[in-house]
């Protein structure tokens, strides 16, 4: 498939993005669009006790009702194309003490569509919540990866499904639909394994572009919070607060469509080292991959990443900063209208690419505005990045360096209760055109 791929579903599944986003960097929108659904302070949330219980396996339609709250016990596999579908306002609660996740596997869907007052809510069981109370949400679909060999790969937890075939994923497939996340809060995932590592807030793996994720908030990950392996995924309103390693991971040939999403990291809340707010990657090995097959490519616009700390210059010369986004050999991208506060860089390039002018052509920063960053764009263990900052410091990419602090440049990110995160410049918010 060919990189432009996504620059053409880029044109036809948001053509309005042009008109909400002309001239502005950083989410936008007339409204402050984490109004209501989102939960920035989810440690003081109070749910209802669980009055059914999931567990095992789902092998027939299922219809999770907002009437009921339910304890999600043990991990969870949805099988035999069978459709999980979740009522507008329905919490469902992890069992801590067996660690729960839930599994959607290749061709069966969760329907999981809140709205802005009614939200769906993945939380821990816990009283006093803490990050890696469960596992996660894991999504597998029949869209390609670049890994060798069959056309399909398995997704290794150290778990036990009903069969090997249900932790598949993957094909030839760039539509395959798993169905819809909209308006849907997963809180305090991430369990670690001793083996496996991490899980992660939600898996998406070989999901194709006819699965609806919008509107996503992962919040006190212990792991990543959103982790895309291949697939060729829309992903629309993402948020990741405070998540302990990295927001945003693509790997294994992801072909990914990232729009008007947001990023908060905290100092206090981030793991030392591999703690990236975008990890961009075409593989972990380069022996596992088909070299014929594309590698992975993101293309992002109106994206805010940002450090959000009390004294954002001691955090960092301690070392409890890290980059916005790191970009491995074989991955590629195009970052646009985005903005990177308060990184330690903005970016870091593996020292495995070679900096010419073929490699920096699949490596593309426009109308950026890189704010309060200690250093822009690196490659990796090299001090000096005068070709790079010569090469995006080109006036033709449009690309802003400013050092503003946080009142000067959001509306307002301090009060956690009500926050908003669009972009304020001179008085200027980043907001949509008025109508005509």
């Amino acid at each position: 498939m060919d990189k432009n791929y996504f620059l053409i579903i880029f044109l036809l599944f948001f053509p309005f993005l042009s008109l909400f986003s002309q001239q502005e960097k950083g989410i936008y929108g007339n409204e402050n669009w984490l109004n209501i659904w989102t939960e920035f302070n989810s440690s003081t949330k109070q749910y209802p006790e669980p009055t059914q219980i999931l567990s095992g396996t789902i092998s027939k339609d299922t219809q999770l009702s907002k009437k009921e709250t339910y304890l999600l016990l043990g991990d969870v596999f949805v099988t035999d194309s069978t459709t999980l579908s979740i009522e507008a306002g329905t919490v469902i609660l992890a069992d801590f003490k067996s660690k729960a996740s839930l599994f959607i596997s290749d061709g069966s869907k969760i329907m999981a569509e809140g709205t802005q007052t009614d939200p769906i809510i993945f939380s821990s069981n816990r009283d006093v919540k803490k990050k890696g109370d469960w596992g996660g949400i894991f999504i597998l679909g029949n869209a390609p990866v670049n890994k060798i060999g069959d056309e399909w790969a398995l997704l290794d937890y150290g778990l036990n499904p009903p069969s090997s075939e249900t932790m598949s994923y993957g094909g030839d497939d760039v539509s395959s639909n798993s169905g819809i996340l909209k308006y849907v809060r997963i809180e305090y995932a991430g369990k670690r394994t001793k083996q496996f590592g991490n899980f992660n807030g939600l898996t998406l793996a070989a999901v194709g572009d006819e699965t609806v994720i919008e509107n996503v908030m992962v919040s006190y990950c212990e792991g990543n919070a959103f982790y895309v392996l291949g697939g060729n995924t829309i992903l629309f309103q993402l948020v990741s607060f405070r998540s302990k390693k990295n927001d945003f991971v693509f790997n294994y040939g992801a072909q990914a469509l990232l729009t008007n999403s947001l990023v908060v990291k905290s100092p206090y809340h981030t793991a030392s080292g591999a703690s990236s707010s975008i990890y961009l990657a075409s593989y972990n090995e380069k022996d596992e991959v088909d070299p014929t097959k594309n590698g992975t490519y993101l293309v992002a616009e109106n994206l805010t990443l940002m450090v959000l700390s009390n004294n954002l210059e001691a955090d960092t010369n301690v070392g409890l900063v890290h980059e916005a986004m790191y970009v491995k050999e074989g991955a590629s991208f195009l970052i646009n209208k985005s903005v990177f506060s308060g990184y330690n860089p903005a970016v870091i390039l593996n020292n495995d690419i070679w900096i010419n002018d073929g490699n920096l052509h699949k490596m593309r920063f426009t109308n950026m505005y890189f704010n309060n960053c200690k250093g822009n764009i690196f490659s990796e263990n090299i001090p000096n990045n005068e070709d790079l900052e010569n090469w995006y410091g080109n006036s033709a990419f449009a690309n802003v360096y400013s050092y503003g602090s946080d009142s000067e440049t959001f509306i307002n990110v301090r009060d956690l209760d009500n926050p908003d995160f669009r972009l304020r410049i001179n008085k200027i918010i980043a907001n949509s055109l008025p109508e005509e």
